[in-house]
């Protein structure tokens, strides 16, 4: 008999589900948080999970590629990269205060005399990582637009590794400017509770789809269920939702048609009968 034939089923004990996280905010936050949800995860839906943080945003995407990650939470242009080079598939998008969408914002110390964008030339500016959509790629395209060509504008640039770092290096002046996602402020309030009145924001992205939950693309459809209900309903509950809010400011979890609730629940409000629908357009 083939030495394949006697492997552990993915999910057991012996051979677990690897789930990997982006290092977008404090590592040691997203390490317990990822355990956590993990946790709750097994309760859930009986599998095992071996839970982990990549060096990266580019190393979950190369390590889904490989084989060697079942289950990425993925920035949303790390999502376009293994969509677009592994066929990964998404299983979840996250919501923030209620939407699936969030955007990026440029910020500087209050009281540094930078008061619009143009006031950035020649200065030092710090992005999040080259994958990071909210913190890179949407702030470059929003200089671009205004004619700000980033590869010249700024003095220095660098890539702070995460939203929290960003904005503790405009905090603490490091840098001059900053680009991080439109929450990051607020992640290290609790520790730095002044950092609004410290920290402005010059200008906000359009708006982008948040990140999501993805899957290796040959995962067996019976655990992509289990997972992905078993992850909607930890998100619904008590504990599940103060672990996701602390991990990444989850505050719930959903589906490509789960989109689509609010449709729904006008359509229940205004008593419409969706099955012969009166419409007129």
């Amino acid at each position: 008999m083939p030495q394949w034939a006697f492997a552990e089923e993915l999910g057991t004990s012996k051979n677990p589900i690897r789930m990997m996280f982006v290092p977008s905010g404090d590592a040691q936050v997203i390490v317990k948080g990822g355990e956590e949800v993990a946790e709750l995860l097994h309760v859930e839906t009986g599998l095992h999970f071996k839970t982990s943080v990549a060096t990266s945003y580019a190393a979950v995407i190369e390590a889904m590629g490989a084989g060697k990650v079942d289950v990425g939470w993925l920035a949303t242009f790390s999502y376009v990269l293994a969509k677009d080079k592994y066929d990964v598939e998404l299983l979840l998008i996250v919501q923030r205060f209620g939407s699936p969408f969030y955007r990026g914002q440029i910020m500087v110390r209050a009281g540094s005399g930078i008061n619009s964008l143009n006031d950035l030339k020649g200065k030092s500016f710090a992005f999040v990582d080259p994958a990071s959509t909210s913190g890179h790629l949407y702030p470059k395209t929003l200089l671009l637009s205004k004619g700000l060509d980033p590869k010249t504008f700024f003095g220095k640039s660098v890539f702070a590794g995460s939203h929290n770092a960003v904005v503790l290096s405009i905090y603490k002046g490091e840098v001059d400017g900053g680009a991080a996602y439109d929450g990051s402020r607020a992640a290290v309030a609790n520790t730095y509770p002044d950092v609004f009145e410290k920290i402005k924001v010059l200008a906000y992205t359009r708006e982008i789809p948040n990140d999501t939950v993805s899957v290796r693309k040959d995962l067996p459809e019976k655990l992509k269920v289990k997972l992905r209900n078993g992850l909607k309903k930890i998100s619904r509950s008590p504990r599940g939702s103060r672990i996701l809010k602390r991990l990444y400011g989850i505050s719930g979890l959903v589906d490509l048609d789960g989109l689509f609730d609010p449709v729904r629940e006008a359509g229940r409000m205004l008593n419409l009968n969706l099955e012969k629908p009166d419409v007129k357009n």
